[in-house]
């Protein structure tokens, strides 16, 4: 828990803390051949209810792991293991608000706090001292609200949106927090998800984004995090994901005409190819090893441009169950003990490859068609 003096409603929220420490076990692979799905939910389960203590060094991402774990479970049709109306009072418990309307051009941002050591009391005159807000924070927090099924009409979206296009640099990048920090795609992609989710875009210039997107093609077809830098999974995906929810790039791209494509799709898609390796996992960056959550990162890309039926999907599966801990949830490398993060991208690696059972994914948006489209 945080240290917050004010905690959320009851009944308490997820992903408290274990205070046992670990036992010290060996990493040991499953030995099933099959998607263990039942023990993938008992996983997620658990970490919905109690973290265990290694997780506390990572206190300010809580609401990044309760995506992960929110998310995971509704991929797996089991969002029935938590209680949604508790789930949703406490995430919005961590977005921080500005005294009055005058405030929000304040060079602040009034998104979501990853945490409760995020947050701090009000001054004596009643403006928030040391506002954390983080775009990814929002992000997760916008994305975990829409799974859970809470109406984002009732989330305090001027605020997030006059504020975040403060973030927005000379360049067309994003700043995650106003206090000052890197930018990179990561952050453009959060800015455009979350306009997306909430139905407006006037927390951002597209036309600028989007300059900033094409810069950050290399010469390879591939995205660095920011223009000249090496190609990276996780930025090709925040690239393409961001052109596609700010509407600059069709649906299934590859089976119209690309000649009109703001970026160079023949080079795009050669690149995500090659990055399925031998083993038939997927690679973040050339001469990297296989890595579970670039199944999605680079699978997810391919499915947008409508490429993915041109991978090898039967030698992905067989990777991706080397990974499946035979304690449920998935690892980073064959045979390491799992992850959330990992978890949820395993998880999501499977949905891509329409595993029966396994509800579908809005790739653009990460989470499950059902909460991207708000059924």
């Amino acid at each position: 828990m945080g240290t917050s003096a004010e905690e959320p409603p009851s009944p308490p929220p997820p992903l408290e803390w274990d205070q046992s420490s670990s036992d010290g076990e060996e990493p040991s692979p499953s030995t099933s051949i099959s998607f263990d799905r039942d023990r993938h939910v008992a996983y997620l389960e658990m970490m919905y209810q109690m973290l265990p203590s290694y997780y506390q060094s990572q206190e300010i991402n809580r609401l990044t792991l309760a995506y992960f774990t929110i998310s995971g479970l509704d991929i797996l049709g089991a969002l029935d293991r938590v209680d949604k109306d508790a789930v949703a009072s406490w995430v919005l418990s961590f977005q921080a608000h500005p005294g009055d309307k005058n405030q929000l051009n304040n060079g602040q941002f009034y998104g979501f706090q990853g945490s409760r050591s995020s947050q701090f009391p009000l001054g004596c005159d009643g403006v928030l001292i040391h506002n954390l807000s983080h775009l990814a924070s929002t992000y997760c927090a916008l994305a975990t609200l829409k799974t859970v099924g809470y109406n984002l009409s009732n989330v305090d979206s001027k605020s997030i949106l006059t504020s975040m296009r403060n973030l927005q640099q000379p360049d067309g990048s994003f700043l995650p927090i106003h206090i000052g920090a890197e930018t990179d795609l990561r952050f453009v992609y959060c800015a455009a998800a979350i306009c997306f989710m909430l139905g407006d875009w006037n927390g951002m210039d597209r036309e600028k984004a989007k300059e900033y997107i094409i810069k950050c093609q290399s010469y390879d077809g591939g995205f660095g995090m920011v223009p000249g830098s090496e190609s990276h999974g996780g930025g090709t995906y925040c690239a393409v994901a961001s052109l596609r929810l700010m509407g600059f790039m069709e649906d299934d791209i590859l089976s119209t005409s690309g000649a009109s494509s703001v970026i160079d799709l023949p080079l795009l898609l050669e690149w995500c190819l090659q990055r399925q390796a031998a083993d038939g996992g997927f690679q973040g960056r050339p001469n990297k090893p296989s890595d579970t959550c670039y199944a999605f990162w680079v699978g997810a890309v391919l499915r947008i441009l409508g490429g993915y039926k041109l991978i090898d999907g039967k030698a992905l599966r067989e990777f991706l169950i080397t990974c499946q801990s035979k304690y449920g949830g998935f690892g980073k490398f064959p045979g390491e003990l799992p992850d959330i993060y990992h978890s949820y991208y395993g998880c999501t690696a499977f949905s891509l490859l329409e595993e029966p059972g396994l509800n579908s994914l809005s790739f653009e948006l990460g989470i499950t068609d059902v909460a991207a489209l708000g059924i």
